[in-house]
């Protein structure tokens, strides 16, 4: 006979191997938020124990985006984001208009993801010659940063996120399969979240290893922010400020540039003096045991490499030719072009099983639904109206105030919710502004700007507020180099300081 059921069985079972405190938490959770509803509506301030509800809901979500590490933030976020549909914050109607309106985004990170996983030989082999030609770790960083800068402006953030995070997990994966005793050609897959077999030497070699990788994912995905605010194309909310304002191309790029290129600059300075000076956890070095051993498996993988593998590498470099070719000139939507690249890159190396080509979407999928929740909280701040009283107060304002306080309001906005959702918003009402008479033409372009800056360079303090930043936080490479949430928000500090006040004094002063 089995063991009876019991209410032990169910707790054990709710949210896993996430610690005991941490399940009590969102129980709290979970009981907090009906109970405040159900009080509230007994007190004066009934009308308002929605609004402060909705905040509270906010609170929470963040909350599991901080604990991303102990939990998958999609359980109990979901349940929170279901609770608050039950409770009426917000209706599935409304979670689904926000659902479709990110639609693009959806479809970037189910294809595109996926196509950039058949383009990993490509990217391992680059990188890797990158990576053991160009030995200062300061130029190493700036070139990470730099790169991902130039390629978000003209293609996409998480595209240009999902490319780095390919080629850090492959870094790893090859330093751990050799220091788990295995050899290069062994194709057995290994526990990379195990240390516990590694001796001393290794276990010191790898913490450093997982510091190096740590700092190079920063500088590039802080690079993809830097050159995402430049170009209409860079981020999904400047294509709606661009519709919006009329721009096309190269008129938004030269309206944003007094802000952007300045912001650019500085960002690339704050780059190398973070690595010159060793603060905020950057300035790690790749370790000579790590780097002997990734010279041994780019030394064995050029002997072994036959001519079929050389004609995958060209394959997959020309279909890399086509990606950047069809984004820089967005012949179609990224998730359509993601699809064309799956289709060309697995139909010419031979990928036709479909166990094979189901593991590139492993990584992308649990990401996209955990978006769709997040578009679910979203749904709250727009069905409560949680920001309204700041963008009234905003739109009172006049003159250099107003732009400036746009600036400082979008920032802080994007950096608790998602940046797409403030500019939508702001935009929106600024645009109505327009349309009825209360703003002229002039002062709508400057705020157009305003508010495309404020969303892409402030909201790089957490990572809810930009995709890529969450993309990268809750991807399978995190808990490998152990990159958190408040690590990476301490590690974004600088950044956050130096290029906020930089686009700050230029909305002031320049535009």
């Amino acid at each position: 006979m089995g063991e009876k059921l019991n209410l032990n069985s169910f707790t054990s079972n709710f949210l896993g191997e996430a610690p005991n405190w941490y399940k009590k938490v969102i129980v709290g959770f979970l009981l907090f938020n009906p109970l405040v509803l159900i009080l509230g509506q007994s007190t004066p301030f009934s009308e308002h124990v929605p609004f402060f509800l909705g905040w509270c809901l906010i609170l929470e979500f963040i909350f599991c985006l901080a604990m991303a590490l102990k939990c998958y933030p999609l359980q109990p976020g979901g349940l929170l984001a279901i609770e608050a549909v039950i409770l009426g914050l917000t209706s599935p109607e409304t979670v689904y208009k926000e659902t479709v309106m990110n639609f693009p985004v959806i479809m970037l990170l189910m294809f595109m993801v996926a196509g950039i996983y058949f383009l990993k030989e490509l990217l391992l082999f680059t990188f890797t010659k990158i990576l053991l030609v160009v030995r200062s770790k300061t130029l190493l960083s700036f070139l990470f940063c730099f790169v991902a800068a130039v390629l978000s402006a003209f293609l996409d953030a998480l595209t240009v996120t999902a490319v780095i995070i390919a080629v850090a997990t492959g870094f790893y994966s090859v330093y751990h399969k050799i220091a788990s005793g295995k050899e290069y050609h062994d194709s057995h897959d290994v526990n990379n979240e195990d240390d516990e077999h590694l001796n001393e030497e290794r276990k010191k070699d790898l913490e450093k290893f997982r510091a190096f990788l740590r700092s190079l994912m920063m500088h590039g995905a802080i690079g993809t922010a830097l050159g995402g605010v430049c170009t209409l194309v860079g981020e999904p909310q400047n294509l709606l400020i661009a519709k919006l304002a009329g721009w096309e191309f190269v008129e938004f790029f030269l309206r944003v540039a007094p802000v952007s290129m300045p912001v650019l600059v500085v960002g690339l300075i704050t780059c190398i003096l973070l690595e010159k000076t060793k603060t905020f956890d950057f300035g790690g070095e790749l370790p000579p045991a790590v780097r002997s051993i990734l010279e041994g498996y780019d030394k064995y993988e050029s002997d072994q490499r036959t001519s079929k593998d050389i004609a995958k590498l060209w394959v997959q470099g020309i279909t890399a030719l086509i990606l950047c070719l069809a984004l820089g000139f967005h012949v179609a939507e990224v998730g359509v072009i993601g699809l064309t690249i799956i289709v060309l890159a697995t139909a010419f190396n031979g990928v036709i099983e479909e166990h094979k080509i189901g593991h590139a979407f492993e990584e992308a999928l649990p990401f996209t639904s955990l978006l769709v929740v997040f578009f679910a909280i979203v749904a709250v701040i727009h069905d409560q109206h949680l920001f309204s009283p700041v963008i009234t107060w905003v739109l009172s304002l006049e003159g250099t105030l107003q732009v400036s306080s746009f600036y400082l309001a979008n920032g802080i906005l994007s950096m608790i919710s998602d940046n797409v959702f403030v500019a939508t918003v702001y935009i929106s009402e600024v645009k109505q502004a327009l349309d009825e008479g209360r703003i002229s033409r002039e002062v709508f372009d400057l705020l157009a700007v305003a508010i495309n800056t404020g969303t892409n360079i402030p909201s790089v303090a957490t990572p809810n507020g930009q995709a890529a930043f969450l993309f990268l936080l809750t991807s399978a490479l995190a808990p490998l180099i152990r990159l958190s949430y408040m690590k990476m928000v301490w590690m974004a500090l600088p950044y956050t300081i130096t290029m906020s006040t930089a686009g700050l004094l230029a909305v002031i002063y320049l535009l």
